[in-house]
């Protein structure tokens, strides 16, 4: 048996090549929209790409697998469990088989016993992987968003995202039953999780690849946890905030992820037409770091640096039914396919054009009378001078999780994906500090702010870190409720 891990850093997610060396076959299990990844590594290793499947409805991602599998040629398989509602609504039209708890796959020597384990969601599958050339107990298990290394897939999603009301309590009581059903598996079972750390489909991912089944009975809290209300209070605590294009990811993944095919490069504009689309109330990101924007910008731009963040920001922040165009940085080769690739990930493909910026290109714009705008930052010493002063409100943007472990006295808690909706909670008189954990969050919503119209915003470099560095006070908030 051959096992290789793909792993998509911005999205912290894992999809999985196995094959038989014996017969040439392989299947793949949670592609990637962009699906030319799987393909090359299966060409690398003479496989066949005969099969694809996927644990669940994706939520933080659009899925591949029917790409794949009508460019491979491959069987798909999706599951047939969780009710009516969380049935795939392409599955026929795919001609996709459908799986059930107890069903087999047979790729060359090695089975896949699929296993139904609901909770974070009601479909869910995890595949026990058995290598039956060497041995009829199982290897390993693809666990999918059930169990990552540390943590279990968080079981709010289906209220907090897909808009089914009272369903978080009986979702986590289904995975506390689904945590349960591991007791009759080897410690040995090697688990190859579907997430890393950074995922928004947990709490606390763990940053190993993989881990063991008895290591996780060892470390794993949700393992060590007997008691059902026990359980179900510790996993709906302290969940964040869902981003709100995981709605829209699962209506496309349910109902049938369009086939996407080649890339085309977007058009490129000059920034006399960027300038135009801004005027038109187009929205326009600007992609360079946050001290490129930060020091000279066109005014009404986004900045979303094109950095590991970058798709996750981007699903929050950019509006699926719209066109919005980019800005790149001319020095960063291959910048326009990387964010193209990135947005295409999570379905946004409304891209109208791309234009260049750097130093020369801002220089000629203020020869010519065009004045761009910046961002002024302060350090931790001028904040805490500011505050002193009075007539400062300092916008903390972090998660919730994080403002109640500690936040700055005095601050005002708006996280950074609701601040374009919150934004007249805002003073319009005085200094706006923004601030997240260390700036980068802060950068953003600096610029989301000024966007909408703020011309008095500063961004807190350093933030909550510096700040308690510098032992200024802190306050924290005890949760009162499982459902904070």
């Amino acid at each position: 048996m051959l096992l290789k891990r793909l792993y998509d850093d911005g999205l912290a997610q894992a999809g999985y090549l196995i094959g038989c060396d014996h017969t040439g076959e392989a299947l793949v299990v949670d592609p990637l929209r962009d699906v030319t990844p799987y393909i090359d590594a299966a060409k690398a290793e003479g496989l066949k790409i005969t099969h694809v499947t996927e644990t669940h409805i994706h939520a933080d991602f659009v899925s591949g697998s029917r790409e794949l599998a009508q460019l491979a040629g491959a069987a798909l398989h999706l599951s047939d469990e969780g009710g009516p509602d969380w049935r795939y609504g392409y599955a026929a039209e795919a001609n996709a088989g459908s799986l059930r708890h107890g069903d087999r796959i047979q790729v060359g020597k090695v089975r896949f016993d699929v296993l139904h384990t609901p909770g974070h969601t009601p479909e869910h599958l995890a595949f026990l992987v058995t290598d039956t050339a060497a041995s009829e107990s199982p290897v390993g298990m693809l666990s999918g968003d059930f169990l990552f290394v540390g943590e279990v897939g968080r079981p709010d999603l289906l209220e907090r995202v897909a808009n089914q009301t009272d369903t978080m309590d009986a979702s986590a009581r289904a995975m506390y039953r689904s945590v349960q059903s591991l007791h009759a598996l080897p410690d040995y079972l090697q688990i190859w999780p579907g997430h890393g750390a950074g995922s928004a489909c947990g709490k606390s991912l763990g940053a190993m690849p993989q881990s063991t089944l008895g290591y996780e009975r060892l470390t794993n809290w949700a393992l060590r946890t007997p008691a059902e209300d026990e359980f179900v209070h510790r996993v709906l605590t302290g969940q964040p905030e869902p981003p709100p294009y995981f709605a829209e990811m699962k209506r496309i993944n349910r109902d049938g992820p369009r086939l996407l095919g080649a890339r085309p490069r977007p058009p490129q504009l000059d920034l006399a037409r960027i300038d135009r689309l801004i005027a038109a109330g187009v929205l326009v990101v600007d992609t360079r770091t946050a001290q490129q924007f930060g020091g000279a910008h066109l005014p009404g731009t986004l900045n979303i640096p094109l950095n590991r963040a970058f798709t996750g920001w981007a699903g929050w922040l950019i509006p699926y039914d719209k066109e919005f165009a980019l800005l790149i940085d001319a020095a960063r080769a291959g910048a326009v396919e990387h964010a193209v690739r990135e947005l295409s990930l999570i379905g946004l493909d409304r891209i109208a054009g791309f234009g260049e910026i750097d130093p020369e290109a801002i220089d000629r714009r203020r020869a010519a009378g065009i004045r761009p705008a910046a961002i002024r930052t302060l350090n931790v010493g001028q904040v805490h001078e500011q505050l002193a002063k009075g007539a400062t409100t300092v916008i903390d943007v972090r998660h919730r999780a994080e403002w109640d472990a500690g936040h700055i006295p005095g601050a005002t808690h708006i996280p950074l994906g609701e601040l374009a909706q919150r934004h007249g909670e805002i003073p319009t008189s005085g200094t706006v500090v923004v601030q997240c954990r260390t700036g980068g969050r802060a950068a953003i919503g600096a610029s989301l702010l000024q966007r909408l119209g703020r011309t008095n915003v500063v961004k807190f470099d350093g933030g909550y870190v510096a700040w308690q560095a510098a032992g200024h006070p802190v306050e924290v908030v005890t949760p009162t409720s499982a459902l904070q």
